[in-house]
């Protein structure tokens, strides 16, 4: 028997209630004692490493460190470390690794360099077992049980979660703004018709640009990651900022433009990129406040009033995962399995 095209990922798109519900209800004592026991350190810096789908949750966490905790905060080169031998001094800086599998060898090499260089370090996974958490001295495990698509989905929502615990935690936090997110993020999965009929919009697409500012950057990122790696659509991701410094001039009314407006600072500042976008006559859909997207060609509303926004990341991402589930579903093609990728990536 024949299974259907995209059964895993929609699967697992849909156990992330569950899944953020286990992780508060479970995993959240544990991340607020070792932030505890992090905190009593005093890093003076934290390096976030990560590849892939970790890498946008990685770049979500430097936005919460930096705003929340003032700490200086950067993505870190792995090659230099793993191909050019680099040994930079790591005293008093927090490295925290992200990675769904823990398994990748760069990840794995480049977080025991920092050990031994005397960072402080942390594994983020999936995977208790992984020999990323062997090898670092804290580890957060992110509950979102195993994940059998290739596309990674409850593992990005659930690593965010656990990454605001976390820095939440560092700062003596509860987390307890993070309690509404299972309820939510039920509402918005339920309404997956919705995305079927915007789906319909870019079966056929060239090509994509999807956009943002502030904590709605990673999940421009991630959005796009998801319809290039299942649908084969190439769909490049900007900052609003940095799309009106150059790219804006390959936006015209044929190309879609996707732009995730967090309600919040971030939205406030992607709104004039909004204003230039519609100025060109771009093919816009908002996901975010219902006034941004009655304003826009088409989009999909979150009424995320209580919901501070610092943790729309977790929910807005959702009707985006579904989107690029439907328009490669539309496409003819097999979610679950993209061709050339392989659940575990060994880069080194």
């Amino acid at each position: 028997m024949v299974e259907q095209p995209g059964r895993m990922m929609s699967a697992e798109i849909a156990e992330q209630p569950a899944a953020l519900r286990r992780l508060l209800e479970t995993g959240a004592p544990r991340i607020r004692e070792t932030a505890r026991a992090i905190a009593a350190k005093r890093p003076r810096f934290v390096l976030l490493t990560a590849r892939g789908t970790s890498d946008n949750a990685a770049l979500y966490a430097k936005y919460l460190v930096e705003i929340r905790l003032g700490l200086p905060c950067g993505l870190s080169s792995m090659s230099t470390t793993t191909a050019y031998g680099a040994r930079p001094d790591l005293r008093d800086v927090l490295m925290v690794t992200v990675s769904q599998s823990g398994g990748s060898p760069d990840l794995v090499a480049s977080t025991r360099a920092a050990r031994e260089a005397g960072a402080i370090t942390l594994a983020v996974t999936n995977n208790a077992d992984s020999p990323l958490a062997a090898v670092s001295e804290h580890h957060v495990d992110v509950l979102a049980g195993p994940e059998r698509a290739l596309p990674a989905t409850k593992t990005y929502t659930s690593s965010l979660l656990a990454l605001y615990l976390f820095v939440d935690g560092l700062r003596g936090g509860d987390g307890a703004a993070a309690a509404v997110l299972p309820d939510h993020a039920e509402r918005i999965l339920a309404r997956r018709d919705e995305v079927r009929q915007l789906a319909g919009r870019y079966r056929f697409a060239g090509r994509m640009v999807i956009t943002s500012r502030g904590y709605g950057y990673p999940t421009a990122k991630e959005a796009a990651l998801k319809l290039m790696e299942t649908s084969y659509i190439p769909a490049l991701s900007y900052s609003g900022a940095d799309l009106l410094h150059g790219p804006l001039a390959m936006v015209d009314n044929i190309s879609p433009v996707i732009a995730v407006v967090t309600a919040g600072k971030g939205g406030e500042a992607l709104q004039p990129v909004l204003d230039r976008l519609r100025g060109r006559g771009a093919d816009l859909v908002v996901i975010g406040p219902a006034a941004q997207v009655g304003a826009a060609s088409a989009g999909f509303v979150l009424a995320l009033e209580d919901v501070p926004e610092e943790l729309q990341p977790v929910l807005e991402i959702l009707p985006l995962q579904l989107l690029a589930y439907e328009v490669t579903i539309a496409r003819g093609q097999d979610p679950d399995a993209p061709r050339a990728l392989a659940k575990v990536t060994e880069t080194h």
